[in-house]
């Protein structure tokens, strides 16, 4: 897992038309950007590849458009606002078919140190199938390819893997690389002790990430919808707590697989509970602390206690390394953010190296104003379960190896 690729230092870029991948997948509303964290994320990438005079063409998706172009997923927001970040003009290459005519003439007209932005690679039916002519299309406008898009870095499309195999001169961007070594190192290398915390509403997503973190780390702490499904395995009652009912025995073997390899796996002591789910999601409701285990049949537990937000704290005090995928609750309802709350607190209060996986957790950290006090948050919430999990993602295979 340790990787060993070319990066972006490795490569002087100077003359060299240079198409780099990033993620630039922002939220937008009525056309105008509500957060601008993925574009600001490639500047220190970008930068270099400009300050050694390369062409710079950059490519990313926006959303998921269904049937081909559609205004509303277009990135010309992006290209007037990384124009403003750079203090120059990122020529934006309007072409529905991605590699069209505005695209071929701006990169026929580059000199060093200019930018030229294309449309959504997803305007094209071919990227997310990684199929020709679309990969071809693309890699004939550079001399080579930076991948620096982790967000995207586990689906083998053509803007993140294809185009590699018509370029030859590949590399990591910045971004990618803080990933590489973050989660790479936590994973295959921690200082220890090492504490894993899983949140999230399904067992089933964190399946593979269960199994490959009990492997890996000293202390495993399950949170989130899915510890009523391991509750509900070990006999207790959990009410009309959402469980699932085929990964009963899963949780038991991953209970006994804890014990066998020594390691401690921390399940809540407590839940705070309501009659309904909220509607809308973040509506006040009545809520009741119980034990987990004594919850009555038709009330459902939507967050951690106090007891068990207060073990949990403690378990990561003397951590080293802490990964952290996943809330501890209905954390988008004010009434079921604490234990969300007091696993933030208390991350941002050790002095361990401390992992974000993306995703709502990493939105969670944003929003509660901890991110300065994480060593990484990652900008990939499916890529960084992928790579938790111990896979090998396309995005990063495809670069080449020193």
């Amino acid at each position: 897992m340790k990787l060993n690729k070319y990066t972006v230092d490795d490569i002087n870029f100077s003359g060299k038309r240079v198409l780099c991948r990033c993620d630039f997948n922002v939220p937008l509303k009525d056309g105008v950007i509500t957060n601008d964290n993925r574009i600001t994320a490639a500047l220190d990438t970008i930068k270099k590849i400009l300050a050694d005079g390369g062409k710079l063409i950059l490519c990313s998706h926006l959303g998921k458009p269904k049937n081909g172009p559609e205004e509303k997923f277009s990135l010309a927001p992006v290209a007037v606002r990384l124009s403003e970040l750079l203090g120059k003009e990122v020529v934006f290459a309007n072409d529905d078919e991605v590699v069209g005519e505005n695209a071929k003439k701006a990169v026929a007209e580059m000199k060093d140190g200019d930018v030229v932005l294309l449309q959504n690679t997803r305007f094209r039916k071919e990227e997310t199938k990684n199929l020709e002519p679309f990969k071809s299309e693309l890699a004939s406008l550079a001399d080579c390819f930076v991948m620096d898009a982790f967000g995207s870095s586990h689906r083998a499309h053509c803007s993140t893997v294809g185009v590699t195999e018509h370029i030859k001169e590949t590399a990591v961007g910045y971004l990618m690389q803080k990933e590489i070594d973050y989660l790479g190192n936590a994973v295959e290398a921690p200082v220890r002790p090492f504490v894993a915390i899983l949140g999230g509403a399904k067992v089933a997503d964190k399946l593979n990430v269960i199994s490959n973190l009990l492997d890996k780390c000293d202390t495993l702490i399950i949170g989130g919808g899915m510890s009523y499904t391991f509750a509900k395995a070990l006999g207790k009652e959990v009410g009309t707590s959402l469980v699932d009912d085929t990964k009963l025995d899963y949780c038991l073997e991953m209970i006994e697989k804890a014990k066998s390899l020594g390691k401690e796996l921390l399940l809540p002591v407590d839940a705070v509970c309501t009659k309904d789910f909220p509607d809308p999601i973040d509506a006040p409701v009545e809520t009741e602390v119980f034990a987990t285990g004594e919850i009555p049949a038709d009330i459902m537990g939507l967050d951690i206690g106090p007891k068990t937000a207060e073990l949990y704290a403690n378990a990561v005090k003397n951590a080293k390394t802490v990964v952290w995928n996943g809330p501890m609750g209905v954390s988008e309802n004010a009434c079921f953010a604490n234990g969300t709350i007091s696993v933030a607190k208390a991350l941002a209060e050790t002095d361990a190296t401390t992992i974000i996986g993306g995703g709502d957790s990493a939105a969670a950290v944003i929003n509660l104003g901890f991110a300065d006090k994480m060593s990484h948050i990652s900008t990939g919430g499916g890529a960084s379960l992928e790579y938790l999990e111990g896979k090998v993602l396309p995005g990063i295979a495809a670069i080449g190896d020193k």
